[in-house]
């Protein structure tokens, strides 16, 4: 039985050649961890999909220097990766932007008022969300690239590595970081559960 990888190479030869359903059985077949990857970094489905498309876009513009003894899989998270912090980015540009002109946060206050109307246990789960939201946004875009792939992606070091443009190094002090940086946010987090019970 083939493997995805090589069911990959032969659908990435044959769209190299102009066939654009084997790159329609490429997009098919990744779209989905795509998105549950652009979902994890931006936050958001509206921006996953926006990644989604950037990737797919980008890939099909680039699959001429795709080398062909690579992982399409791995090559395919680096460009959702690279079009993720690119979101990110701009996204991060018009909040510091807006922040500038109405001199509070793009965020408001808004969801504090919301949860005043949820039972308790939506309540936690809410604060939960942001607390993590808020934890995750502390990591610089490498580190949450990296977090997010280790974590969430159950990748290893080399694919990390390799999705990154890292040194296996680079790449464990990037998770380590991260990781670090985490725990050091979620700790009020552990302290309130501890005593809730």
């Amino acid at each position: 039985m083939e493997s995805m990888e090589e069911r990959d190479a032969a659908a990435v030869a044959k769209a190299r050649a102009g066939d654009a359903d084997a790159f329609g059985a490429l997009v098919e077949r990744h779209s989905r961890s795509i998105f549950r990857l652009a979902y994890r970094m931006t936050g958001n489905e509206h921006d996953a999909e926006d990644v989604v498309q950037d990737t797919f876009l980008r890939a099909h513009c680039r699959l001429g220097r795709f080398q062909e003894r690579a992982n399409f899989g791995t090559w395919l998270y680096r460009i959702a990766v690279n079009c993720s912090l690119d979101l990110m980015r701009r996204r991060r540009r018009v909040a510091e932007r807006s922040d500038a002109l109405d001199g509070e946060s793009a965020g408001g206050t808004p969801l504090v008022a919301a949860n005043l109307r949820l039972p308790d246990g939506e309540l936690w789960n809410s604060e939960l969300r942001r607390i993590v939201a808020s934890a995750m946004e502390a990591l610089s875009p490498l580190e949450r690239s990296a977090f997010i792939l280790r974590h969430y992606e159950g990748m290893s070091i080399d694919e990390i590595g390799r999705a990154l443009g890292l040194r296996n190094n680079a790449t464990k002090h990037s998770i380590f970081r991260a990781v670090r940086k985490m725990r050091a946010q979620l700790r009020p987090l552990r302290a309130r559960s501890m005593f809730a019970k």
